[in-house]
């Protein structure tokens, strides 16, 4: 099965370099932005002393709050920049 179409040899020759070039683009900063939500939210809320193998539930909670603060400012941040970027553009 082809990430990039229907499969077969077909859709192979209609494959667009631009868009493997976006999609891996697209990916690297998905990579980026898991990376950085990982370190902070393990510098914020994991214990540097392990006394256990397993989160705790402070811990699992402090995780979970984390993700979600970091994942609503993206957001907020990306809509900003969108409507920042429409209001740039020549009319």
């Amino acid at each position: 099965m082809s990430f990039f179409g229907a499969g077969g040899m077909q859709s192979q020759q209609a494959v667009n370099p631009q868009n493997i070039a976006m999609a891996e683009q697209e990916l690297e900063m998905v990579t980026d932005l898991f990376n950085r939500i990982a370190d902070s939210c393990y510098a914020k809320c994991v214990s540097k002393e392990y006394a256990q193998g397993e989160l705790t539930q402070g811990e699992a909670v402090c995780i979970d709050r984390c993700v979600a603060k970091f994942f609503e400012v993206n957001t907020k941040v990306g809509e900003k920049m969108q409507q920042m970027g429409q209001q740039n553009m020549p009319k």
